[in-house]
This record gives C-alpha cells, sequence and structure tokens, in this order.
C-alpha cells in the first residue's frame, strides 16, 4: 500500500499569482542572512534553496550574488514569471514546481534554505511536514532562514474562518487579508516546532510595525538554524 504525501500547497496562491504583481526584491532580513553566513565563502560552490519561491526575488537577489541556487514554488505562474526575469537579466537557477511538504530536491544537498513568508501559510501539520523537509535537504551543518513568521495578535488575527488554534483562512484585515490560508507564531511554539524537526541552535528575532498611516499593525519572527 502506497501512502499519500501531504500536500501543503494552497492552489488560491495560483490565482494570486496570476492577478497581481509581487515584489521584485528581498527583504533586509534575508539579504543580512545571506550575507552573514555565505558572502565569504567560494560563492559559486554554495548551494542555496529560495523555498516558495513564489516569483523569485530571492532567487534572483541569490543568483545575482553568484551563488548556485535552486528554489520551488507549487504554482506555475509563479515559476515562469520567475523564470522569465532571470532569463532577462542573463541568470540561471534550477527552478521548479514543487510542494514544500514534498520538496523536489536530494537529501543533505543544500548549504542554506531560505524561507521567505511560505511556511506561515500552512496549517500546523503542514508546516511540520515542511519544516521536516527542509531538514532533510540540507547538508549536515546547513542553516535554515524563515523569516514571516507571523504573530499572534497582529492586525488581522482571529478574522475569517477559524481552522484551528492560531490558524485562520480568508483573513479579513490587515496585510494578510484574503491571501489563504496564515497561522500565527508565539515563540513557544517556534522552538517547539523547529526543534521537533530536528534543528538546533535557534536564534529567533523578530519585527513590529504599523503600516498603512498607522491603521494596521504588523508583527513577524525570524527564526536562522541549523541541522
Amino acid at each position: 500500500m502506497t501512502l499519500m504525501k501531504m500536500k501543503a500547497f494552497d492552489n488560491m496562491w495560483e490565482q494570486i499569482h496570476s492577478e497581481m504583481e509581487w515584489g521584485k526584491y528581498p527583504t533586509e532580513e534575508v539579504v543580512r542572512f545571506v550575507a552573514r553566513n555565505f558572502y565569504r565563502l567560494d560563492r559559486p560552490s554554495v548551494k542555496l534553496l529560495d523555498a516558495g519561491c513564489g516569483t523569485g526575488a530571492v532567487t534572483w537577489y541569490m543568483a545575482r550574488e553568484g551563488f548556485a541556487v535552486s528554489g520551488f514554488d507549487g504554482s506555475r505562474i509563479a515559476i515562469g514569471k520567475a523564470s522569465d526575469r532571470l532569463g532577462h537579466e542573463g541568470l540561471a537557477a534550477d527552478l521548479r514546481v514543487g510542494d514544500a511538504a514534498d520538496i523536489p530536491f536530494p537529501s543533505d544537498y543544500f548549504d542554506g534554505v531560505v524561507d521567505s513568508a511560505m511556511i506561515y501559510a500552512n496549517t500546523t501539520d503542514a508546516i511540520r511536514a515542511i519544516l521536516k523537509e527542509c531538514y532533510r535537504v540540507l547538508k549536515p551543518g546547513g542553516k535554515l532562514f524563515s523569516t514571516g513568521l507571523f504573530k499572534v495578535g497582529m492586525t488581522g488575527y482571529g478574522t475569517g474562518e477559524k481552522l484551528e488554534e492560531h490558524t485562520y483562512r480568508e483573513i479579513t484585515e490587515g496585510a494578510l487579508a484574503h491571501r489563504g490560508t496564515a497561522h500565527f507564531f508565539d515563540r513557544v511554539e517556534l522552538v517547539e516546532l523547529w526543534t521537533e524537526a530536528g534543528f538546533k541552535g535557534l536564534k529567533i528575532d523578530s519585527l513590529d510595525r504599523s503600516d498603512r498611516g498607522g491603521t494596521v499593525q504588523v508583527g513577524f519572527f525570524m527564526v536562522e538554524s541549523e541541522k
């Protein structure tokens, strides 16, 4: 009997990527992580993965900086846009359509994995599966960096359809409104989930800010961890 693998990708993102333009540039915290950990190494030999790459902002940045870059996303439309951008700028990356709960790359392969606001968009069970996959594809000593781990209590938390504790679908207000499923975190849960997946050396930081003239509050965690 063949067991069915969990599927994490929400098909709503295919529609979102088809209807709107996405950010073209990585966030400051992603740049800081890559610079601190990999800039001084032999960049062409450093293998980095953009997990849930979307239209390729992080992929573009890491490829432009000279690393051996791969990326995947469940949205064919997003992968197409990312491929077009790289092609127009003469950059190369191994881009694939795939699910974060079954990452389409070998075990012990990457020096670093970047999750730029992908993990949060899942249920708790899916997040557990994704973290195990991120752990699997990293080399021993490799690092996972996750940002966009949105906080319990920010604007939009508690709105829409409640799927489980801290997980809601079709949030009605704030920065995550109408973007499918969103899970909100606190520090205790972050430590539990990352440790359960096997990660060690957790470094947890956070950012809180207002948006839209102070009418929206945004807060999220960043976690750097090691296999």
